[in-house]
């Protein structure tokens, strides 16, 4: 039985967990939270404390590695609020997270890295965007994930596979539920790039039995109404206030394409209407 060390067993880690488990694989997964431990381990996940500061690592990060073959990198930048680190932004925290990381994949047996990243490494650029698409990150997070990117990428001790997640949404999530009733939101003819949870699992599960490492991925659901027909729609399905678009500036024309994940990895979406 192929086993895979999740890190970070959250919003999407934990049910890519269960599906991992229910297409036999046997998986280790970590949490920060020790209060989660229980519950990893009653769905069959053999739990671990760990958690990445800008400094070290603590808790049995060499066990939680011990014995897969691939481990998957989910935890986001987090960079403000209460879950970040007591370093500075200017100190590159999550890059020096991943740093900090790389060691105990060498000496480890992990063959495989699957990177969970974001399609803000391209910054906010105009177009029409795939993985060709020069990467140029305007923000503190997405400067700290491409090179998180690149440090995984660069060594040689095991294959890497970035996966660039648009905005995720699912049952429970949902930005209309932060925008309903807001007033002058921007770029209300933009397009959305977001992708649903069973899709993130999905690809994964895709990328992992179809061996397909050393790649870039985007990942995102071909599904693009504007902002303003997308929101409204959605608040008028939820019974929510609707939220009003500033129409004097124009609008951002960012479009990500996932036409690689359909046409090299073979992955059809199964949520095209988010």
């Amino acid at each position: 039985m192929t086993q895979i060390s999740i890190l970070g067993c959250g919003w999407l880690g934990l049910p890519l967990a269960k599906a991992l488990l229910r297409n036999g694989f046997s998986v280790k997964g970590s949490t920060t939270s020790e209060e989660k431990l229980s519950a990893l381990a009653s769905e069959g996940i053999d739990p671990f404390l760990v958690a990445l500061n800008s400094e070290r690592i603590t808790g049995a990060i060499d066990e939680f590695l011990l014995g897969s073959d691939t481990l998957i990198i989910n935890i986001p930048p987090q960079l403000r609020g209460k879950n970040s680190d007591t370093a500075t932004v200017n100190e590159k925290v999550f890059v020096a997270k991943i740093k900090a990381l790389i060691p105990h994949i060498e000496r480890s047996t992990i063959q495989n890295v699957l990177f969970v990243s974001s399609t803000s490494v391209y910054g906010e650029v105009n177009g029409t965007v795939t993985e060709e698409t020069t990467a140029q990150p305007d923000t503190e997070s997405g400067k700290q994930l491409l090179e998180a990117e690149m440090l995984l990428q660069n060594n040689n001790n095991f294959r890497t596979t970035i996966l660039r997640f648009g905005g995720l949404i699912g049952e429970d999530r949902n930005p209309i539920k932060f925008l309903a009733g807001k007033q002058n939101l921007e770029n209300p003819e933009t397009c959305i790039n977001f992708i649903h949870q069973d899709d993130c699992i999905g690809i994964i599960l895709k990328i992992i039995t179809t061996d397909s490492w050393n790649e870039i991925y985007n990942g995102v659901s071909p599904f693009h109404p504007t902002r303003k027909t997308y929101y409204t729609q959605k608040a008028t399905e939820l019974n929510l206030p609707l939220p009003e678009f500033d129409h004097s500036k124009t609008s951002n024309k960012k479009l990500i394409l996932s036409d690689k994940v359909e046409i090299v990895l073979g992955y059809s979406f199964s949520k095209t209407n988010l």
